[in-house]
């Protein structure tokens, strides 16, 4: 027994989906892409250390690996005194 009905024998409901997937293949091999300002790049160039603070850090770096860096603790609790509180 046939049935002729509204469904064709080449009729294939996800035929769509198909073609949908395709499409958003093709869309997700594109490289994504970073534009920077000039304007973030000069603010980049401003963040960077003056050479005067790089030296300051690397002698402190040199005393901490020789083990002659000294901390004073009245000081350092004095600052973490006054940090927190300008934070509460």
């Amino acid at each position: 027994m046939k049935i002729h009905g509204p469904n064709q024998t080449n009729f294939n409901p996800y035929k769509n989906h198909i073609q949908k997937q395709q499409e958003y293949k093709k869309d997700s091999n594109k490289l994504d892409q970073l534009e920077i300002s000039n304007q973030a790049k000069k603010l980049q160039e401003n963040s960077q250390p003056s050479a005067e603070r790089s030296k300051y850090v690397q002698d402190i770096k040199k005393a901490v690996e020789s083990g002659e860096y000294q901390v004073n603790p009245e000081k350092a609790a004095q600052k973490m005194i006054a940090f927190w509180s300008k934070h509460r």
